[in-house]
């Protein structure tokens, strides 16, 4: 899930316990994004959800494909909507948006 997320945002590793991994931006501006270890199983929709939206001019499919190819896995809702909506590795929904 760690490498995904990086991989996703171009963000670094900025700290690795056996309990949590920290990721922030290699610049080291902006938030830090922490995943907590827990022995428990995915059992409903998140409590908190992530969106991501590619650069202006980013090509939305194409950033798509990135994230599936990261580990992502496409997630049919049974009714349209206007975003992508994908799951990480450990089944964690977020969207992919259009470019903004």
């Amino acid at each position: 899930m760690v490498r995904l997320w990086g991989k996703a945002r171009d963000w670094t590793l900025h700290e690795v316990t056996d309990h949590h991994v920290v990721l922030r931006s290699a610049k080291g501006v902006g938030p830090y994004l922490q995943f907590l270890r827990t022995p428990d199983v995915k059992t409903v929709w998140n409590r908190v959800h992530l969106d991501v939206r590619p650069y202006p001019g980013d090509d939305l499919e194409a950033e798509a494909v990135r994230l599936r190819t990261l580990g992502a896995t496409a997630i049919d809702l049974g009714h349209d909507v206007p975003w992508t909506v994908l799951a990480d590795p450990e089944g964690n929904e977020f969207c992919l948006l259009a470019p903004g």
